[in-house]
């Protein structure tokens, strides 16, 4: 079991980081993409709120492995979109990585949902580079329930929400450095393009990315 691990690991950590990878490419990310926001909201009673993603600014959703054998990491990869008109922009490619040292044994995958509530928090993510949650960018565990009443203010820049397991919560996800897959985007869009254009609309979103636009275009 250990070689499997630890090679998914890698794998994963490496598509942070722009390094090609053949387990998934980016239409995997997109596809996956649009079942995470379906599970998430089929969930009586602990869906994100109505009111949280119909003012959101934008989306960021990733699915991340964690495994441990003795050294024990975690990595994982997805898209950002952005409201743009009346509608959303096309996805931007992100990652997440890391590892560590402990006694964990086994992997776990856990599927987010991180909720962009300004517009500077759309701005941060179409930047090239990193973003630390909780330092460039407040952020908390998101509200659940099918509503929240109107006029609700939102505590921090970013909401998170995980899926594990088949367990749903609100989560913080402090610290978490999230950052831009650049080669992902320039083979997805077949060209060299910034996750600024991509998030503003300047780019027009290719075929395969609008199952995801439809599916939040319903939000």
């Amino acid at each position: 079991m250990k070689p499997i691990l630890l090679t998914a690991l890698a794998l994963l950590v490496a598509a942070t980081f722009n390094v090609p990878a053949s387990y998934a490419g980016m239409q995997d990310d997109v596809d996956q993409a649009v079942s995470i926001i379906q599970r998430f909201q089929d969930m009586p009673e602990k869906s994100i709120p109505r009111e949280v993603l119909r003012d959101a600014k934008g989306l960021a959703i990733m699915t991340v492995i964690k495994a441990g054998f003795i050294f024990s990491g975690r990595g994982g990869s997805g898209v950002v979109v952005a409201r743009v008109g009346k509608g959303w922009s096309g996805p931007s490619a992100i990652g997440t990585g890391g590892a560590g040292f402990g006694l964990q044994i086994g992997a776990q995958v856990t599927e987010f949902v991180i909720v962009l509530n300004t517009y500077d928090a759309v701005k941060a993510f179409s930047q090239e580079g990193n973003i630390q949650l909780g330092t460039d960018l407040s952020v908390a565990a998101g509200p659940v329930g099918r509503s929240l009443g109107a006029g609700v203010t939102p505590v921090a820049a970013v909401y998170t929400y995980s899926r594990s397991q088949g367990l749903f919560a609100g989560v913080s996800l402090e610290g978490t450095v999230v950052g831009t897959r650049s080669e992902a985007n320039a083979k997805y869009y077949g060209k060299v393009v910034s996750p600024k254009a991509i998030l503003s609309g300047a780019v027009k979103a290719p075929a395969g990315a609008k199952s995801l636009q439809r599916a939040l275009s319903r939000h």
